[in-house]
């Protein structure tokens, strides 16, 4: 009956699922440092000279110099990728061409590729944002990587780093990416030899490399660096020994790593322990765990010494331990069997008494097990005893009932056997009555069984052994027949009671696996979140007899309780646990006085809610306990993120069929009333230029006037249906700004009648690459809606200035501003101001302009002017990214067309 010993089968079936995608998958290789300058890129050159000189089909996606000689030198004579060209604010850039890398992979068997700088972010508008994103795409076509990183770029350590050199890296690499790679290479070099090739200028240019070594590169730095590099390389390297440990079921301790392993078990010294072995963790500097192992002479003593151990191994928790509850049938098994799976070679428990001569302290039992575990015994002088092991609880059919029945058994069995004494020999007789004590051990527990034997051996002994109805023993080998039977008795009512333990843990273990798969069931078919509320509450009921409240953002980020909860939690510990993300309430350290235990919702993305469980007797809930809470937790999360990303889903699939009738609607109108429009300016201008007859002047006007701002309606509907479609293409050419302000207040003349506008461009403006028709129209828009919107007679203002990078132009006007909050929203199409209005338009002049402005790279936006603390008019801004015309010929008309964005 050594089951512990036995492979675990989904561990089994996990390790080949791993073998068979690592199998698909290709194999990443980094190049590991401390910092810039240790010689990664150098590192990994070398060794892709050395791997093409074995014929492995390789080439260099990219790689960054940085204009250190060396490091070109070693990049020369390798096949290299072209790079992809990228345009980013103007400028032309080189980026890694994953394309012609997948490309290069799917012609090459076993093909390798170099990618140099694993965190580096991607150009705006590339595939993936991040490098190493185009890596995984690579290893998922079953190409082969190499590639560098620093220990700064690892998202866990990232805010560790910028403390010590008060520095925060933007660029962070997950740290999964790092755990996965299939080999990580570590590039080191001391500080001194590190800030003498600084020095040198073999790191940086002289003026960079000058200014690194004032803030970046400073010995301290370079020391604490080259430490957590040297770390985190080693926790890796301890989990590939872990696994490979598991994977090939390693019997022993390998004493390469200290660790620490705290037993704790009922009674005041386990709290002792507790604090002795964090003690000891602080002063080693060494990672430890906290063990409680569930047997059944823990079960023995009753629920308050479960509770007080629990109590034990959540204040373990509290003071840094990575806590756990196995079950064995013997304390000294469970710990050397969990000391064995995590490697952990040195154990602290209490300084053990014998109750009974016969019985061996723990630390014995550890010795005789495990002979590699050094034992560390703590004092626990002034502590209270451990509890000794007492009847089982009524609770699992121990007690007064459970012995009456052994005793019944016991008697019952003899009368059964009494007919059978002339048939059956003696042997046979016994061993119906250690059939008894099998049955006994198996619905009523160890104490009963014990008892069970005695009864059987007493009344073997009464009913059956010459002479009959007596104690007295006419031959004295019976007696080694009851000692025999006595014996084996008892080591049978042992092991029943123990595998009943064992078997019972396992049917608990068995019903949560099946509980978690059919909560993960109901949740995958679950399409409102009121229904994930009834499929928790259900679970949190079955599970720990509980009841739940569930708490979901809305749109506007706000927590709203959902139905289907009965659980009465605190509105205050609810809104701690969502503002700060961790549990909070009963059972924690967070407002504990609360009847309720809060969980926080933890999807991947974002935070949906918290779940409120009231818990009960919180004392009572172990480490498994709270692991299996927040796993439910994390499910409801995953669950109703899956809801909100559905629901965005279908709304973005009704907004763009909406947008598709939208813009065909708007050209189908516009096409169809530019024509007559057309033709009733056409009449109204006859109208106007013939002879003064029977039609009033003011009608000829009025129809020409509407039909003018007719034909100005469809243009801007035709214009936003054609940006819509990209049917646009842009005519730039380099051309003053001085041109276009001054073609675009001539053709707002009549709107702007009687009407002071300043202009005020700054001198020196650089020439900007324009489509002047179309920037043409972005100024009319504003100006004519300052007009429009504006008292009349009221002043406007145009000025331009020249920034670094940009060209900021502003118009401001003199009216009440725009409606606070709603700023970005005029800019959509068909918004405006006010809903309701008698000011003529659709709300498409601002939407125009802006796609019209980014079009060229620029941006605009619209806010209020303030004056003395009160609103003075609207302002919008533009800016324009500056360029280097053409010096060849000395114009300033290179035109270039261009798909608009």
């Amino acid at each position: 009956m050594n089951e512990p010993s036995r492979p675990d089968p989904d561990s089994l079936l996990r390790d080949v699922q791993q073998d068979e995608a690592r199998a698909r998958r290709g194999r990443l290789k980094i190049f590991f440092g401390a910092s810039a300058g240790v010689g990664k890129t150098w590192a990994m050159l070398a060794a892709a000279r050395d791997a093409l000189a074995h014929g492995v089909p390789l080439t260099v996606g990219l790689v960054e110099t940085h204009s250190r000689r060396d490091t070109a030198a070693m990049a020369e004579g390798l096949p290299q990728l072209p790079r992809k060209r990228c345009t980013y604010r103007g400028r032309e850039l080189e980026e890694f061409d994953l394309d012609a890398a997948l490309a290069f992979g799917a012609t090459h068997e076993d093909a390798l590729v170099l990618v140099d700088e694993l965190a580096h972010s991607n150009v705006a508008g590339s595939r993936h944002p991040k490098r190493w994103q185009d890596v995984e795409e690579l290893l998922a076509a079953g190409v082969d990587v190499w590639t560098t990183m620093n220990v700064q770029h690892l998202e866990s350590l990232n805010d560790v780093v910028g403390g010590i050199t008060g520095i925060r890296v933007r660029e962070t690499v997950p740290d999964r990416v790092f755990d996965e790679a299939d080999e990580v290479v570590v590039v080191d070099l001391p500080p001194d030899e590190l800030l003498a090739r600084l020095k040198a200028g073999k790191v940086y240019l002289p003026p960079q490399a000058e200014r690194a070594a004032t803030n970046f590169f400073r010995k301290g730095n370079l020391l604490a660096l080259r430490e957590l590099a040297l770390r985190r390389t080693a926790d890796r390297v301890d989990g590939e020994m872990l696994a490979w440990r598991r994977r090939n079921r390693v019997e022993t301790v390998w004493p390469n790593r200290e660790a620490l392993l705290a037993a704790v078990a009922p009674g005041g010294h386990g709290e002792t322990v507790v604090r002795r072995c964090a003690r000891l963790a602080a002063q080693l500097d060494l990672p430890w765990h906290a063990v409680m192992v569930e047997t059944p002479a823990l079960q023995r003593l009753g629920p308050e010494a479960r509770r007080e151990a629990l109590q034990q191994l959540k204040l373990a928790e509290s003071l840094g331990a990575t806590t756990a509850t196995p079950s064995a049938p013997d304390a000294a098994d469970g710990l050397v069997r969990y000391a064995r799976e995590h490697n952990l070679s040195r154990l602290v428990l209490g300084r053990g008494r014998r109750r009974l001569p016969w019985q061996r302290p723990t630390v014995e039992r550890v010795a005789a097990l495990a002979g590699e575990l050094d034992v560390v015994q703590v004092g626990t002088a002034g502590a209270p005893a451990p509890r000794a092991a007492g009847p089982a609880p009524a609770a699992e059919g121990a007690g007064w009932a459970g012995y009456a029945a052994a005793a019944g058994a016991c008697v019952l069995t003899a009368l059964a056997a009494t007919p059978l004494r002339d048939v059956l020999e003696l042997s046979n007789i016994v061993m119906i009555f250690l059939l008894a004590v099998v049955g006994v051990g198996l619905r009523f527990g160890r104490g009963p069984a014990v008892a069970a034997a005695f009864f059987g051996v007493a009344l073997f002994d009464f009913f059956f052994v010459q002479p009959r109805f007596s104690f007295a023993v006419s031959d004295v080998q019976y007696l080694l027949t009851f000692g025999v039977m006595l014996a084996v008795a008892l080591a049978i009512g042992q092991l029943t009671a123990g595998l009943k333990v064992q078997a019972a843990a396992a049917m608990q273990r068995e019903r949560r696996v099946r509980r978690l798969y059919e909560m993960t069931r109901d949740l995958s078919a679950a399409l409102l979140p009121a229904q994930v509320a009834e499929i928790g509450a259900r679970f949190v009921a079955a599970e720990f007899g509980a009841r739940c409240a569930l708490y979901a953002t809305d749109e506007h980020d706000e927590l709203q309780r959902l139905p289907g909860g009965e659980a009465e939690a605190d509105e205050g510990v609810v809104s701690w646990a969502f503002r700060h993300g961790r549990a909070a309430g009963a059972g924690t350290d967070t407002l504990p006085a609360s009847r309720c235990l809060v969980l926080p919702l933890k999807a991947p993305m974002r935070q949906r809610g918290v779940l409120a469980i009231e818990a009960g007797d919180t004392a009572a809930l172990g480490p498994e306990t709270m692991r299996l809470m927040e796993t439910c937790a994390s499910l409801l999360a995953i669950s109703l993120e899956r809801l909100h990303y559905v629901d965005v889903a279908q709304q973005s699939a009704l907004q763009i069929e909406s947008e598709r009738l939208r813009n065909s609607l708007l050209s189908a109108i516009s096409h169809d009333l530019r024509t007559p429009l057309a033709a009733l300016v056409g009449l109204a201008d006859t109208l106007a230029l013939a002879p003064p007859g029977p039609a009033p002047r003011g009608l000829v006007d009025a129809i020409r006037e509407s039909a003018r701002r007719m034909a100005a309606l469809v243009g801007n509907l035709l214009d936003m249906a054609r940006l819509q479609a990209g049917a646009v293409r842009l005519r730039r050419a380099w051309q003053p700004l001085e041109e276009v302000v001054g073609s675009a207040l001539a053709a707002c003349r009549p709107v702007l009648q009687g009407r002071p506008v300043t202009v005020a461009l700054a001198d020196g403006l650089p020439l900007l690459s324009l489509d002047a028709v179309l920037f043409e129209r972005v100024l009319v828009n504003l100006l004519e809606n300052a007009a429009r919107y504006t008292p009349a007679g009221s002043a406007l203002a145009i000025r331009a200035e020249a920034l670094d990078q940009t060209v900021r132009l502003v118009v401001d006007d003199q009216g009440p501003g725009l409606p606070p909050g709603r700023e970005e929203a005029l800019f959509e199409k068909f918004e405006r101001g006010e809903r309701e209005s008698a000011t003529p338009g659709v709300g498409l002049g601002l939407a125009i302009s802006r796609a019209i402005v980014q079009a060229h790279g620029g941006t605009i936006h619209g806010a209020n002017r303030l004056e003395g603390g009160r609103v003075a008019g609207a302002r919008f801004t533009i800016e324009l990214p500056r360029g280097t015309p053409p010096e060849d010929d000395g114009s300033a008309a290179a035109a270039a067309d261009e798909d608009i964005r």
